[in-house]
């Protein structure tokens, strides 16, 4: 299937920035996209050729979306995947596939195909409601602390919630939730595997993330600092994952380094994912052009290192909510090494992923202190 020369077109849900970053490399290689968001002014809104406005939780926007494409993927996961399943019936090459979707979708699920897979995975239990977790917790078969996790719609830090004792259960929402036990971390892994349909794979340079006070990635560090030995381990669990699924297009395979150097899987993302922004400028072939060619079924890219490099995420400061200022963005600007990408959102508030930095230097220390003096500098406020 040509899709450099002819009408056939990929289709994206989801109009975020990953989006935007997808759609900057389809342009590059005169691949038509056609993108469904719910905000007729998400980042993508303005960039693609065609956009359709619809709700990527209804099975009929979905569906009908979906058949005006050749090749679906997705930017993000909360979609509908009843829609995906009848599309891939019909002929619609979909990936991720609807059932790793659906699979990935649910925290519960996604454990328990760890477990079945013998991935390793922290210890969990699954719970319909919450009040079945106070029960437990009454009757003191909860081991303290550990990690509250609501089993949908979590993201960047949401849905998540350290549990010390039982007060803490206090005012969650009755949803299906998982407990976790809480690790020991010594650090947050990442690593990005790519697949295309030929059986082709190939993985992305480890690198380690580091959080804010809300459990979002502040920092994403390329290459990872750790040893060899734990180099290999760490791809090795990430290609065995990746198998698992039998994925289509990336994989994000987010571990847990314990401080007794066992490395488990903390979740993973079937797309392009935050901890992949840096490849844009330190490997050879970029997250967002790796996932074209695996969707689209052509040769991978190389993916490896060409400069060290340190991303920063920018995100919205606290008690700042309304139409956004990037301040002393000037001093970004004026150094070297330095690129800022602005994904166009118009209205900030706290938290709210905005844009990144990615800083690169021979030296990956020397990244690394610039990066800590932009941290400084930057800042993501309202008017």
């Amino acid at each position: 299937m040509n899709f450099y020369t002819t009408h056939n077109r990929l289709g994206i849900l989801g109009g975020g920035q990953l989006g935007k970053m997808l759609i900057n490399e389809a342009n590059k290689l005169n691949i038509g996209c056609k993108v469904m968001d719910s905000n007729s002014d998400a980042p993508c809104s303005k960039l693609v050729e065609v956009f359709v406005i619809g709700d990527l939780l209804s099975y009929d926007d979905v569906y009908n979306f979906g058949k005006t494409v050749d090749v679906l993927t997705i930017e993000i996961e909360n979609v509908n995947t009843d829609a995906l399943e009848r599309l891939e019936k019909e002929g619609v090459k979909v990936y991720p596939s609807s059932l790793n979707i659906k699979t990935i979708q649910n925290k519960s699920t996604q454990k328990n195909f760890y477990l079945k897979n013998k991935l390793p995975s922290s210890y969990f239990k699954s719970y319909k409601n919450i009040n079945d977790l106070i029960s437990d917790a009454n009757a003191e078969k909860c081991k303290y602390p550990f990690v509250w996790k609501s089993a949908r719609f979590g993201y960047d830090g949401k849905g998540v919630k350290v549990i010390f004792d039982i007060k803490d259960l206090k005012g969650l929402p009755d949803i299906e939730c998982i407990i976790e036990d809480k690790v020991s971390i010594k650090k947050e892994l990442s690593i990005i595997i790519a697949r295309n349909n030929n059986s082709q794979e190939i993985n992305f340079p480890t690198v380690e993330m580091e959080f804010n006070d809300a459990n979002l990635v502040d920092k994403v560090i390329c290459p990872a600092q750790i040893s060899d030995e734990i180099n290999k381990k760490a791809i090795e669990i990430a290609l065995k994952t990746s198998r698992a699924f039998n994925h289509i297009g990336l994989l994000a395979i987010e571990l847990f380094l314990t401080e007794g150097d066992e490395i488990l899987i903390n979740e993973v993302a079937p797309r392009p994912h935050n901890s992949g922004h840096h490849t844009i400028e330190c490997c050879m072939t970029s997250q967002f052009e790796q996932h074209l060619r695996a969707v689209l079924n052509l040769d991978l890219g190389s993916t490896s290192i060409k400069i060290p490099g340190v991303m920063l995420n920018l995100v919205g400061e606290e008690n700042h909510t309304g139409e956004v200022i990037y301040e002393k963005i000037e001093d970004v600007l004026k150094t070297e090494g330095a690129s800022i990408h602005i994904y166009g959102k118009k209205q900030t508030k706290p938290n709210r992923k905005m844009g990144h930095i990615t800083i690169v230097n021979k030296e990956l220390n020397n990244a690394k202190k610039l990066s800590e003096k932009i941290r400084k500098s930057i800042k993501v406020i309202s008017k």
